[in-house]
Order: structure tokens, then sequence, then C-alpha cells
């Protein structure tokens, strides 16, 4: 069995246009006086990192890595979210995803598929550079606007926007496999990729794909009432990545999962600061101990309620407390009596 490795924090929601959160020197600093050991990187915010270098220069990349080594941290992996949601965008999106995009491609959805694809390339060739076994990503989505079959569903439809989904991906995948490194789709409503069943779509789709993995965030599936622990015993083979992140479920006779279209806030499923919501994190860290889990516990820091500085010192400590320093030992060694084969054909009454 392998201990967990961290803590360690994304840093997208932390990074701003003020200190100490506007340059990877300064956010670096902040975190590990946080007491966190690891960072994970996302690859759109050029205050903090740039993709474009990283993937042509491992002279740059070895720059990156020098300035965490100074604070004491380690890279844990990249992010693509906002890249990998534009591979695959439904024209209903259009729109509200433009921003995700360089401006030179917005308003020309063929023009900013393109872009988000060789960013992708690019994370492969920048996370090998680095030195980096996993990425995290988004599946985007062609059929999430018909999440809900009413009305009814043509036939096929489905299908095609998987079928779709898949060739889209595979050229990206095999990127990742020449780079050697896993490309993790975090399961996600808003994704074509939101829950167990529609990974398994998605992977048979690409024939398996070696590299083709999950990143495991439990705040994902409180809102959806899906069992998450039972997830980790089905795909613990597939999980690579894995986000701490809290969450609560409040249905009542107003709403539910759905929300009621009501601001984070006033919804029934709110995401919250660690130990604040309903997640099992004893259980979770119990299971990924328990299936030789190699990876990082990484703080995703998202609450409708909390000061994220708050959320984030908080958070550390809470990761510490729950990481299991998995044992060498077995607990009954003690008894061990020492007997031979022969000893053990003779209990067994075998001549």
């Amino acid at each position: 069995m392998r201990t967990i490795k961290g803590p360690a924090i994304f840093l997208a929601q932390f990074a701003g246009d003020e200190a100490p959160f506007n340059s990877l020197d300064s956010i670096a600093q902040w975190v590990a006086s946080l007491g966190f050991v690891g960072v994970q990187m996302p690859s759109w915010d050029a205050r903090l990192f740039d993709i474009e270098k990283a993937a042509e220069s491992k002279t740059y990349c070895d720059e990156i890595l020098g300035i965490l080594e100074q604070h004491g941290l380690q890279l844990t992996e990249l992010s693509s979210h906002l890249q990998g949601q534009l591979v695959a965008v439904h024209p209903a999106y259009d729109q509200m995803f433009d921003g995700f995009a360089a401006e030179s491609v917005r308003g020309n959805p063929s023009a900013r598929q393109a872009w988000a694809v060789d960013q992708l390339l690019k994370a492969a060739r920048a996370s090998e550079n680095l030195g980096l076994a996993n990425h995290a990503t988004f599946s985007g989505a062609l059929a999430w606007p018909y999440l809900y079959p009413w009305p009814q569903r043509p036939a096929g439809l489905v299908e095609t926007a998987f079928d779709e989904l898949a060739k889209r991906w595979q050229p990206i995948l095999d990127a990742f496999d020449d780079a050697g490194v896993n490309c993790c789709y975090e399961i996600h409503p808003g994704e074509d990729l939101h829950d167990g069943v529609t990974f398994e779509m998605f992977l048979e789709r690409v024939k398996n794909h070696p590299r083709c993995q999950m990143l495991y965030d439990p705040s994902h599936y409180v809102l959806q009432a899906l069992d998450y622990l039972d997830h980790i015993d089905i795909y613990h083979e597939r999980i690579k990545m894995f986000h701490v992140k809290d969450a609560e479920l409040n249905p009542t006779g107003r709403q539910g999962v759905y929300g009621g279209y009501q601001a984070w806030v006033d919804r029934a499923g709110r995401f919250r600061s660690l130990g604040d919501g309903h997640v099992d994190f004893s259980g979770i860290f119990s299971r990924f101990a328990q299936y030789n889990f190699a990876g990082w516990a990484v703080l995703e820091w998202e609450c409708c309620l909390k000061h994220p500085e708050d959320g984030a010192r908080e958070g550390a400590q809470f990761i510490n407390e729950h990481i299991i320093r998995v044992t060498d030992k077995a607990f009954d060694d003690f008894a061990d009596a020492g007997v031979d084969d022969a000893a053990n054909r003779r209990a067994l009454g075998i001549e």
C-alpha cells in the first residue's frame, strides 16, 4: 500500500491581480506557509504559467520547478479544464464558453475548437517536459442539453454525440500516450462525462485507451446523489487524480438536485469548504489507501460561504489529518507461529 501524497492545492481559484496571488513565486510562498507541499497548475493563467513556453522549452519547465522547489513545493499536475471544455461545445453554449478561448478565435466555433485541441497537445508536451504522470481536464459536452429526456430524445442522438466526442479526443489521447502522461477527465455535471455510466460509454468508444483516466471529485457526486464511495470501489483502477472538495445536498419540499435556478447560496446542493459539507472523507481516504492510490490529495476550494484564504488554511490541516500513513505490518503478526509447509499439511489432515 502507498500513503497518499499531500496536501496539495489547485491554484486556479486563488490566482488574482493582487499580491501574493499574482505571480508564481509569491503564491508559492503563500501556499507553502499554509502547510501545502504540492500545487496543481492551471495552464491558462499567464500570471502563473505559460503553456506555450512549457510545451517547447525544457529550460522554462526547469525554472518553474525551481521556483516551486525554493518554497518546498512540488508540481502535482497541470490542468486544462477550460481548454478541454472547448473541445466539444454544443451551439447553445457558444456565447457563454467563448470567454474561455483566446480572443483571436472567439465568435468562430471551428477555430475555437482547433485552438482548444492545440492547447491540449501542448499540455501533453508540457507535462512530459515537467516530468508529470497525470493531467487534469474536462471532456466538453455535446449531449448535455438533452440530459433530461423531455421531449423524448430522438433515437441515436446520444450515441452520435458520444461517437463524435470520442472522435475528437482520440488523437489527443494518443498524444498523451506518446508523452507518457495520463489524461484524467474530471467527472463533472455540465460535461458529457458526468458519472460512471457516461465515462464507460466514452471509454468504450476510445477502445479502452490506456491514457483515458478519471479525476475523482466527490463534491460533484454528492450533488447528483451518487454513491461516491462505491464509485471508488468500481473505478479505482482508472482513478489517477483526486480533488478534495466538500459539498452538501439538503433537499426540501421546494427544490432538490436541480436547484431551481437559484444562486449557489440558495441551492439545495452547495459546494462547501472542507469539513463543512456532507462528504465522508474518512471513507474516501480509507479506500484510496486500500486500493494503493499513487496520486495526490489536492484541495480545490469552492465555497459559497467561507472566505477562500480561510478555506485554504483550514484545508491544508484537514487534508493532513485525513492522510492515512499506511502500515507496513500486519496487525496480527505478534501471533505468527512460524509454521512450515509440513505443519500446514498436518493441520489440514493431509498425509
